[in-house]
């Protein structure tokens, strides 16, 4: 079993949270401060380390099965991102998905830091459409 940060579609309600398998969930809590935190082409966000100007970004941290993560949730993410080890807010380490270093692909990156959170960041982007 691995601990896995989760921040984009596989949390709770989110379209890949199937993808878990039934996975527990051990919390929710944030990153240390020290990523950057992006939209890649509106579809997924990354995280991507900073030495500064880097803020605690929210998620959801699971209980999966190396073979949950190689079957399902692997195969299910972005070529922009890759699989990495992050810090979380009380120091402890956590697979997560981060920007592929170096980045290569050609679809738009969002800064979305400031929102600390890719629900939050969705349901604003939902608000501004609908204005």
């Amino acid at each position: 079993m691995a601990l896995m940060f989760l921040n984009g579609g596989a949390m709770r309600g989110g379209p890949l949270h199937h993808l878990l398998d039934g996975a527990p969930l051990v919390e929710e809590t944030t990153t240390a401060p020290v990523y950057r935190f992006y939209s890649v082409g509106d579809q997924c966000p990354a995280l991507y380390p900073v030495s500064h100007g880097g803020a605690a970004i929210a998620g959801e941290v699971y209980e999966v099965s190396l073979e949950v993560l190689r079957d399902k949730v692997l195969p299910a993410e972005p070529h922009e991102l890759e699989l990495g080890v992050i810090e979380l807010a009380d120091g402890r380490a956590s697979l997560a998905m981060l920007l592929r270093r170096p980045y290569t692909s050609h679809v738009q990156l969002t800064d979305i830091t400031g929102f600390g959170d890719w629900r939050a960041y969705k349901d604003a982007r939902a608000e501004a459409r609908a204005s």
